[in-house]
């Protein structure tokens, strides 16, 4: 079963809609994501790039001065230092472009959110 066809479309087609330096970005943050749970279902949900292992893994989306994480609350609290630096709520963190985007940082959420759904 090939889970990567019309899904991965979708979000080839939501990168391809920003400017380059921003598709850059997503297709590295996309492929941390791929890298790390490579078994999980790529779709778009809620108009972002959503993964799925068992339920919602993570979510990512492009705005207009930064990148959004959504590692659920949980994925938020593990990293809450390292997090000080950054806008973030519950269960969502700002990554601005105008500063690096912090990839170690986001394997890292990944990471421990397929720890904790396997």
């Amino acid at each position: 079963m090939n889970h990567l066809s019309k899904s991965s479309q979708a979000v080839d087609s939501y990168i391809a809609g920003f400017p380059p330096d921003i598709q850059t970005i997503l297709q590295n943050v996309r492929q941390i994501i791929r890298e790390e749970v490579p078994e999980a279902e790529e779709k778009i949900s809620y108009q972002m790039p959503t993964y799925r292992l068992v339920e919602n893994l993570v979510h990512f989306a492009a705005f207009k001065k930064h990148l959004g994480f959504y590692p659920t609350p949980s994925g938020i609290a593990a990293f809450e230092d390292e997090l000080s630096d950054y806008k973030h709520a519950k269960g969502s963190v700002q990554f601005p472009f105008d500063k690096p985007i912090p990839y170690e940082l986001i394997r890292k959420m990944v990471r421990f959110r397929r720890i904790e759904l396997t």
